[in-house]
């Protein structure tokens, strides 16, 4: 018989722990009150005469009662079961405290790593991080069922954001900040009306990202072309107030030069505003708030030329970059750019392709901006193109009452992912058996995206009037519930994924761009994207499949297989898995057929997806970047660039990145040192000699080197 342990672990069957548990109930109750050798051995009899070939532990401790009560030995039953409960409250006391001291001696690893937007050793950083330490800990021990919990910690899925659970706030969104800035909007309980020039408009902006970061716990996305209306109002502005003090004194001419000098001003003064704000503020989790500006130029927008002006300067100043402490340009890790490629800018003799040859050149030092397709768009959504929301999670298309489609003002309500290889693992090669397991896990996925859904439901605006009663998400009085933005698809709930080459491999042999490995993985990507429009079906939830750009994620899922089923060749013995639907970077592919091969798999990821393409010296290399991109128009609705190069992302160098005398990589340039924020294409530093052991010899040293 085997007893399956409340870990899931399976071992077998003792009787000796009977005895030495009821043993222990024994010596705390007085003599006459004592089960007897006789009774222990009928308790026993019992349990093996069930001749189970399984038996839960908690089944056993029940029966143990039982017969306890049964025999009249009322006492010792009743110690049996406080020691049962205090050992049930022993595993679930806190286990927050050495994580949390671990935080303040910046000795968590796992955490420092977790986030490079996040600098552990700042006191407001640690605030947020403790939090969601105490979070983590509640959401374990009570707000999750333990099946669920159980699946996290086994790698079967995982339950993103649990550090925010306990809050009952949602992920990310497109801000409506087109309603914000037309009809105002309230901050910290001031009015702040709709602005009258660009540069108070891009301030005001940038108070709105802050206050919107500081209440929900995912990455914001605001559309850029509602502040050109402000730069024609700036202009206009500037137009008046030189008429009336030239007067006739000056030609139209001149006047008109004038005026486009000031406006020029007033145009990098408040993109610089939007710039350094972004980067100077701190919200209150302790980091700079994770936004998104989607650069969009439409032809029927009657501003589409000033929109284009402020685009075109956005690029520029991310080209030049901020400087640091030490007065080196770096590359502001926010805000993030994504730029749409359309009729007129797809470089191919558009009007504005010369913005996509600034994009690209801004591509090749600064990695940003990323890419989208507006033809793509429309074929995949309906005909609309809008922004994906901070963390590239894409929303599903949605109607109001008009008829009208909506996407700003709409948010996500939370994402677990499934570990695809773990199932290929424990199927090996069984076909029957995969999609058994898989819809098992599916469903266990679904529920576990149910209790984020329920944990929003019934939520007043009151918890955030930025997003509830001011504008960002709706404006909804004081204590009305938010519920009727969590229901009929408004808001996204999202299924993410990860390792479909690694579970390719498993189940069919041959990677998933060899054609029988394609058609099983489309076959994979079409079921989970199948189960997505079934639980909305259900539910009138808005269930999407999201290509999870969740890098951490990928040595996690991989780490525990690893420790679990061992060195699997091309599975776990990289250390990784690969991203979603990507292919692996081991993989001899060029940068157009490995767009082209994703492109297929995106139109199944409808709640995100994104791909990359890496490039050598790419500032050597702007030809080759442009006709990726005009690649992209034509066949990727979200692509952007890496590099094969050593890349600081923070001054942007791109070329050798060295160790250091501490066996630290560091970028020449800045001198950044944050593994993190660096890609180094060696795994080591090519000698370990003796000469090197003389910069040190602590086992620090020893132990960063047999690290490398």
């Amino acid at each position: 018989m085997k007893v399956i342990k409340r870990d899931g672990h399976i071992v077998d069957y003792d009787k000796e722990k009977i005895e030495i548990a009821i043993g222990k109930a024994n010596n705390e109750v007085p003599e006459e009150e004592r089960a007897t050798e006789s009774d222990i051995k009928k308790i026993i009899k019992y349990i093996e005469s069930l001749n189970k070939k399984r038996i839960l532990v908690e089944d056993i401790q029940d029966i143990i009662e039982l017969k306890l009560m049964e025999m009249k030995r009322f006492e010792l039953a009743k110690h049996y079961i406080v020691y049962r409960y205090n050992r049930a409250l022993v595993r679930k006391s806190n286990t927050t405290d050495e994580s949390i001291l671990s935080l303040l001696r910046n000795e968590n690893k796992e955490l420092n790593e977790e986030n490079s937007n996040k600098n552990t050793v700042l006191a407001s950083t640690q605030r947020d991080y403790m939090a969601g330490e105490v979070s983590k800990d509640l959401t374990k021990r009570m707000l999750l069922p333990e099946k669920i919990i159980k699946a996290h910690e086994d790698g079967v899925l995982h339950f993103h954001d649990m550090d925010y659970f306990i809050q009952p706030i949602f992920n990310c969104c497109l801000i409506n900040i087109k309603d914000m800035l037309d009809n105002g909007t309230v901050i910290n309980g001031k009015m702040i009306e709709s602005p009258k020039s660009f540069r108070v408009a891009c301030t005001v902006t940038t108070q709105i990202i802050a206050v919107v970061a500081s209440n929900q716990y995912g990455g914001q996305s605001v559309e850029v072309r509602h502040l050109a209306k402000y730069l024609h109002m700036s202009r206009d502005n500037i137009t008046k107030r030189l008429k009336k003090t030239l007067g006739k004194s000056v030609d139209a001419d001149t006047l008109n030069r004038l005026v486009d000098e000031e406006t020029e001003i007033e145009l990098k003064a408040g993109v610089q505003t939007l710039q350094y704000q972004i980067n100077t503020l701190i919200t209150t989790n302790g980091q700079n708030p994770f936004v998104t500006l989607f650069l969009y130029l439409d032809d029927k927008d009657p501003y589409v030329k000033e929109n284009a002006m402020i685009i075109e300067e956005i690029i520029k100043q991310r080209y030049e970059g901020i400087k640091n402490e030490k007065g080196v340009y770096i590359t502001p890790a926010f805000p993030k750019l994504v730029y749409v490629l359309d009729e007129h800018n797809c470089l191919k003799g558009g009007k504005y392709d010369y913005l996509t040859k600034l994009a690209v050149k801004c591509s090749s030092k600064r990695m940003y901006p990323d890419y989208i397709s507006a033809k793509k768009m429309r074929e995949n959504y309906e005909g609309n193109v809008f922004s994906p929301m901070g963390c590239r999670s894409f929303l599903s298309p949605w109607r109001d009452e008009d008829g009208n489609y909506k996407f700003e003002g709409r948010f996500n309500q939370g994402v677990v992912s499934i570990n695809l290889p773990q199932i290929g693992i424990i199927a090996d090669g069984d076909e029957e058996e995969f999609w058994k397991l898989f819809n098992e896990r599916l469903d266990l996925c679904r529920e576990a995206l149910m209790c984020r859904h329920h944990a929003l439901m019934g939520v007043t605006s009151d918890i955030s009037p930025i997003h509830w009663q001011y504008g960002a998400i709706a404006r909804l009085q004081k204590g009305e519930k938010i519920d009727r933005f969590l229901n009929g698809g408004y808001s996204t709930i999202s299924l993410g994924y990860i390792g479909l080459y690694e579970l390719t491999k498993l189940m069919k042999g041959v990677s998933h761009t060899e054609q029988s490995g394609t058609e099983f993985a489309t076959r994979v990507m079409q079921y989970m994207k199948d189960k997505c429009d079934e639980w909305k079906k259900e539910t009138g939830i808005g269930f999407a499949l999201y290509g999870t750009p969740a890098e951490s994620l990928c040595y996690r899922f991989a780490k525990i297989d690893l420790e679990r089923f061992g060195k699997i060749k091309d599975v776990t013995d990289k250390g990784y898995y690969t991203n979603s639907y990507h292919v692996d970077v081991r993989e001899k592919i060029d940068a157009f057929h490995k767009l082209g091969f994703e492109a297929n798999l995106q139109k199944l990821s409808i709640g995100g997806a994104i791909s990359y393409v890496e490039v050598p010296n790419m500032e050597h290399n702007l030809d080759a970047m442009e006709e990726v991109v005009k690649f992209i128009y034509d066949n990727v609705q979200y692509g952007e660039f890496n590099t094969k190069s050593d890349y600081c992302h923070v001054c942007g160098f791109s070329g050798e990145i060295k160790l250091n005398k501490d066996c630290e990589w560091e970028c020449p340039e800045c001198g950044n040192k944050d593994k993190t924020k660096m890609n180094v294409t060696r795994r080591t530093c090519g000698y370990l000699g003796e000469n090197f052991w003389n910069v040190g010899k602590t086992k620090e040293i020893r132990e960063r080197v047999t690290h490398l």
